[in-house]
């Protein structure tokens, strides 16, 4: 697909161009895009983590720089040293893989940065964005090394990303703000 400007559409492009349907309310100039500040009924929360490579390296900054760009709230976000047994709970289908126990290792090797984000189509978008390691214009293929150190966790489906959250954050630790940008994004 070709996007606004002529340029290859990838599946970050494709992302944002069926982020909100033609015709909508929030349509900008180049076409539909993933929003933050949703009205209601549009938003989505997905749990963005970190890893410890991300932390040791301070990419923190780029990394919630592209959330912020794409125009999403950040509603929770903590930095902390994580123990086994979440882990074991986060990671729990993966626990009879061969490679687990050097994931333990890794996940627990140092801090990591555990974030929620809100906005439209949010979990879908925040997987485009975050990619493989070998998607230039992802993060992970603009900053990972290896794919054992593969940057940020990110969840897959809109459920997951509500089991995930409340493995890593309560309730009180969410924070409902009004981004005051909702008219300038959606049109509303």
């Amino acid at each position: 697909r070709v996007g606004p400007a002529g340029a290859s559409m990838g599946s970050l492009g494709r992302c944002l161009a069926r982020s909100l349907p033609r015709g909508q309310p929030g349509l900008s100039p180049l076409g539909p895009r993933c929003y933050g500040s949703a009205p209601a009924a549009l938003q989505e929360r997905t749990l963005l983590v970190a890893k410890p490579d991300a932390v040791r390296r301070r990419l923190l900054g780029d990394i919630i720089q592209r959330f912020e760009r794409r125009g999403f709230k950040l509603v929770a976000m903590k930095l902390l040293q994580v123990d086994r047994g979440l882990v074991d709970r986060h990671y729990e289908q993966l626990r009879l893989k061969p490679f687990y126990p050097a994931l333990v290792t890794y996940m627990t090797s140092g801090p990591v940065v555990a974030m929620v984000w809100e906005g439209y189509d949010v979990v879908r978008c925040t997987r485009a964005m975050v990619g493989d390691s070998s998607a230039v214009g992802t993060i992970r293929g603009d900053l990972s090394v290896h794919i054992t150190r593969n940057v940020v966790h990110a969840s897959d489906s809109v459920e997951t990303a509500q089991r995930e959250i409340g493995f890593w954050f309560q309730r009180d630790e969410l924070v409902a703000w009004d981004s005051r940008d909702r008219d300038n994004l959606y049109g509303l």
